[in-house]
């Protein structure tokens, strides 16, 4: 019988630690190997994705940025036994390893390859073992790119140029980029008039930072492009936000909002938002939105449990209870009503279920209310796991159109374009449940039973 952690003592909590963290290295060693086998030898119809980045991120607890680099050491690993090595005896992180992969399979330009081999054992060298650190190895893979890394200076080689866009956990987003000399020069040249401090009309110093004033500025820079007329189309529209939020919840909270922000959001709101509940298009017949707090139950003010139960039922909901954004998902009600007062317009009714109600068409194609309506029920690629933003979905006749499916909200589906062609060319099968959403029901190749799967935006825990 193991050991209660309470009842080690002080070198025995010590030493398990150490070697509890060693086998988390083994394991994620294994994991690497096992995900490199099934790179290799299970289908994309089995897996459902097109490579085991995806299905990692839908069936386990790793986030996708942690799937993608697994899947590259999986892959990358096979070219450099040295590095493999290290790797499947503990001895260095998988990090580490990630890091000098990227390196030996981009080295300088002009690195030969005696120094390739020679720099690429240094590196395994400087990480293995506790006194590894991370900034030592990137600072020699930084002189050699800058004496090898061919006839470019760094500042002006644009190969070098990277932007990462992480959403993180919070529903923030982190930027991080490496811009060569020009580009960057273009960002502060377009930064600079717009950081300036901005003093109060009474003459109240600004009391921004300056990388909060950025951040504003950043900001503005991104509302000129998207008010351009000349931005490029994606979907057949020119890029926008879209805002997605119940008209009840948009036009009151309680006593929070006057009768003339109802009417100033009503009429002067480029953000669409979809009207909730089965109203029609007249801002005015939504109602209140659901008391969290329940009701009072009789003269001793206390709450109904069942009330109370059935008011968090849908806790963990499908973003039809607060504003939803599509690449950034939830937003508040507070933010979402400061956006709808300057924007058009766009009522979507919805069932009780908060399914589209049927926008019927006897074109072959979606159209762009047709589209509207489907980001407002399917928020992305449908497709139980995948969750695309709708920008990168095409619509799916579940009954296809040449076999005389209509172009109607209960036979449509978004899918994004690997989604779309797994269910035309597999077993895998969609359709509308009784819910007014879409289910679907994988081959017996990957789930013997067959048993329906929700959509990706209605899938995940519910409070019973």
């Amino acid at each position: 019988m193991a050991t209660e952690i309470w009842q080690l003592s002080e070198s025995e909590l010590l030493a398990d630690a150490i070697a509890a963290s060693h086998d988390i290295q083994l394991l994620e060693a294994r994991r690497i190997a096992l995900v490199a086998e099934i790179d290799t030898r299970v289908s994309r119809e089995k897996l459902g994705f097109p490579g085991p980045a995806g299905w990692l991120t839908a069936t386990t607890l790793l986030t996708p940025s942690k799937a993608h680099k697994i899947v590259a050491l999986a892959r990358g690993l096979k070219n450099f036994p040295d590095i493999a090595d290290a790797v499947n005896t503990g001895v260095m992180s998988v990090d580490h390893a990630a890091l000098i992969l990227a390196f030996a399979e981009t080295p300088p330009k002009n690195l030969p390859q005696e120094g390739r081999d020679i720099a690429r054992t240094a590196m395994i060298t400087a990480a293995t073992g506790p006194g590894a650190r991370t900034d030592k190895i990137r600072e020699a893979i930084t002189k050699l790119e800058d004496t090898y890394g061919g006839n470019k200076p760094p500042p002006e080689d644009t190969d070098r140029n990277e932007l990462f866009a992480s959403k993180m956990l919070n529903q923030r987003l982190c930027l991080k980029a490496d811009f060569d000399a020009v580009t960057a020069e273009k960002l502060f040249t377009a930064l600079s008039p717009l950081t300036e401090p901005r003093p109060a009309a009474d003459g109240t110093p600004d009391e921004r930072s300056p990388a909060q004033r950025r951040a504003d500025a950043f900001g503005q820079i991104l509302d000129h492009y998207l008010a351009s007329k000349d931005r490029p189309t994606e979907g057949g529209e020119r890029p926008h936000i879209n805002l997605h939020i119940t008209l009840r919840d948009l036009q009151s909270r309680g006593d929070d909002i006057t009768e003339d922000e109802n009417s100033h959001a009503a009429h002067e709101s480029d953000t669409d938002a979809k009207a909730g509940d089965g109203t029609d298009e007249n801002i005015s017949t939504a109602t209140e939105p659901d008391d969290l707090t329940g009701s009072a139950d009789g003269c001793d003010g206390a709450t109904r449990p069942s009330q109370d139960r059935g008011a968090y039922r849908d806790l963990f909901g499908d973003g039809t209870t607060v504003g939803w954004l599509p690449w950034m998902g939830p937003l508040s009600r507070n933010t979402s009503r400061q956006l709808a007062c300057d924007c058009l317009l766009t009522a979507i009714a919805l069932d009780e279920n908060g399914s589209p109600i049927n926008l019927a068409r006897t074109a072959r194609t979606v159209n762009a209310k047709q589209k509207r309506a489907l980001t407002a029920r399917d928020h992305g690629c449908a497709f139980p796991g995948c969750g695309k933003p709708a920008a990168w979905t095409e619509g799916h006749h579940i009954w296809h159109w040449t076999d005389g499916g209509p172009t109607d909200m209960n036979n449509l589906v978004l899918l994004c374009g690997f989604h779309h062609r797994l269910i035309h060319h597999s077993d895998w099968e969609v359709f509308i449940g009784t819910d007014n959403h879409p289910w679907f029901v994988p081959p017996a190749t990957v789930d013997p039973s067959r048993e329906p799967r929700q959509s990706h935006a209605r899938a995940g825990p519910h409070i019973a």
